[in-house]
């Protein structure tokens, strides 16, 4: 569940950062925005309507089948693997997530970006909104 503080960072990068970035968001993405509460999940996919979506591709699939084999990520978190091969697939520089425990930390993030290298493709720079500029140091 997300954390009032990270709903701050993610508000706060969209609100000042994002304008600096090529934004897309994956199918994936929008299916698990649609999830919840309906008023909630209508603001969610209001905010990213006029983002660029990118579909799964076999080349997507193949390679988040290979994060999986390799237990890059584990078994039981196959939609994990699934964004990052998105990402890798459309050649963004960056990944956002707040997923500390299947993506963004020191252990997961070397592991993946060696199986995407392993597989020729150069891996984004996996990283939360507060990592890639979420705060306004000036305040």
């Amino acid at each position: 569940m997300w954390s009032a503080s990270r709903q701050a960072i993610t508000a706060e990068w969209w609100h000042s950062t994002r304008q600096y970035y090529e934004v897309y968001v994956s199918a994936l993405v929008i299916e698990e925005i649609s999830a919840g509460h309906p008023d909630a999940a209508a603001q969610r996919l209001s905010a990213v309507a006029d983002i660029p979506s990118v579909g799964i591709t076999l080349e997507a699939q193949t390679l988040a089948d290979a994060l999986l084999a390799a237990k890059t990520v584990p078994a039981n978190s196959a939609r994990d693997a699934l964004h990052i091969a998105i990402a890798t697939m459309q050649g963004a520089d960056f990944l956002l997530t707040w997923n500390f425990k299947h993506i963004n930390n020191a252990a997961t993030r070397a592991l993946i970006e060696a199986v995407v290298s392993e597989h020729g493709w150069a891996c984004p720079i996996l990283c939360s909104p507060e990592e890639l500029g979420g705060t306004n140091d000036a305040e």
